[in-house]
């Protein structure tokens, strides 16, 4: 594991450069709204430098991120407002019990990996809840 330090976004691209030197084998960015909002960017680098990158968003993958495996936000979003209904209904936030994500995805992007020249196996595929081509 080699963690390199990425503070505002103007530090990616040298992260990148960074990785690919050491030869790291792969990326796996830590959940942060600021690689959110760089996902795009976030892959584009990853392509160039031929470099898988694993995300913990979903978004990542449609963004050109190789996979990602983690809760689909726009179901935990929809849960979000049901809990915000029950505050503003005068139920205490205490009293409300806490909820964790019970279904997580796998979401693969054959795209990129074509891109940085890497075959899947079928078995990973077949496992995928959505395969972008």
């Amino acid at each position: 594991m080699v963690p390199i330090e990425v503070r505002v976004p103007n530090d990616l691209e040298r992260a990148f450069a960074t990785a690919a030197d050491r030869r790291v084998q792969a990326v796996v960015p830590v959940i942060d709204a600021m690689f959110f909002n760089e996902r795009e960017r976030l892959a584009r680098l990853a392509i160039a430098h031929r470099l898988p990158t694993m995300a913990a968003n979903l978004d990542m993958v449609d963004a050109g991120a190789l996979m990602a495996f983690g809760p689909n936000h726009a179901t935990l979003f929809r849960q979000s407002a049901k809990l915000v209904d029950k505050i503003l209904k005068g139920q205490r936030a205490g009293d409300i019990p806490v909820e964790q994500p019970t279904h997580f995805e796998l979401r693969i992007n054959l795209k990129t990996a074509s891109q940085i020249g890497i075959n899947l196996p079928q078995s990973i595929l077949a496992r995928a809840d959505k395969v972008i081509e």
